[in-house]
């Protein structure tokens, strides 16, 4: 699944939109269980990595200013000037704004693993990742959209989505990991690990093979919930995609800049590139869901998001080793 799975999105992303215009009814259910699915997506995510290492990443603190400065200080003007090809359109402009004013901190964590990223650093700064887009995207909303379009949207949802998508599978995933250690240590003592930790253990296993099956799902109840109400302006979506890739194109080269500017090693500076090029759809997707219905596409906007980032992502596997190459000790 994992060697397919951009083809498999796209799937989802096919039944969705078949089912939602075949039968409009399951709209509200799609909607309703968009949030318990991502949750679960997002505790299979943390389940790989390595909670143990957190303490060292925070220590890091040329890492989490280089990764703070392209995320805060870098992305916004670049999302202002590209998110000019949409500013005709205040629907599909606010669901780009949130969409790529806020840094992924879920799945870069996988992609970039892939490339030889340092994901342990990487991990470590999710949390002040997700506190600073708290903070900084009303702030942003202002300057780009106008205090009235702040005013008419309730911060409530976002600390909702942090709590629920962000503490609760993070802590579940940390506890569980904790409870399987004696199973998964690779230690030869670990045949004798009791009933809990195997099973804790076989958990582990069970949620990290769901990934993808869970990503198809969340694509899948996303576009179901919402095509039947917007099914007659889905060509305006296209006019998204260029945007988003676009950004990826300009973010990695940043990222990598600004990683060999601080001076990190390879496996930091891949990380950077990672986490500027990434956004956070899957969580700012409660927040887009809880808009205005004026705003009823915007949803449909940051899923166009996510299918053009999984396919640069697949790219960016193979391509940010070679834009930041291993270093090879001359004898």
């Amino acid at each position: 699944m994992e060697r397919h799975q951009v083809a498999l999105y796209l799937a989802g992303l096919g039944v969705g939109g078949v089912v939602g215009l075949l039968v409009p009814a399951v709209a509200g259910p799609a909607e309703l269980a968009i949030q318990p699915v991502l949750a679960l997506l997002l505790y299979a995510t943390f389940l790989g990595i390595p909670f143990r290492e957190v303490g060292r990443g925070l220590r890091d603190r040329r890492f989490l200013a280089t990764i703070g400065a392209v995320n805060f200080v870098v992305v916004p003007p670049v999302v202002w000037l590209l998110s000019r090809v949409v500013a005709h359109d205040r629907v599909l402009l606010v669901g780009v704004l949130f969409v790529l004013l806020t840094p992924c901190i879920d799945y870069v964590l996988v992609f970039s693993g892939l490339a030889g990223a340092d994901t342990r650093r990487l991990l470590a700064a999710t949390p002040l990742l997700m506190l600073a887009q708290m903070a900084l995207l009303p702030l942003y909303l202002w300057a780009f959209l106008g205090a009235g379009f702040v005013d008419a949207v309730e911060p409530g949802p976002f600390v909702e989505a942090f709590l629920l998508l962000i503490v609760v599978p993070m802590a579940a995933a940390a506890l569980t990991q904790r409870a399987a250690s004696p199973a998964v240590s690779g230690d030869p003592a670990a045949r004798a690990a009791g009933p809990g930790a195997r099973a804790a253990g076989a958990l582990m296993r069970g949620a990290v093979a769901a990934m993808v099956p869970l990503m198809v799902a969340t694509l899948a109840l996303v576009v179901a919930s919402q095509i039947a109400a917007v099914s007659e302006r889905l060509g305006a979506l296209a006019m998204v995609v260029p945007v988003y890739a676009a950004f990826v194109a300009v973010m990695v080269p940043v990222g990598v800049l600004a990683g060999r500017l601080a001076g990190l090693d390879v496996p930091g500076r891949r990380a950077v590139a990672f986490s500027g090029a990434t956004r956070n759809s899957l969580v700012v997707l409660p927040l887009v869901l809880a808009l205005p219905a004026e705003f009823e596409m915007a949803p449909l906007v940051v899923v166009t998001q996510t299918l053009v980032e999984l396919v640069a992502m697949v790219v960016l596997v193979r391509l940010v080793p070679r834009l930041v190459p291993a270093v090879t000790a001359v004898t």
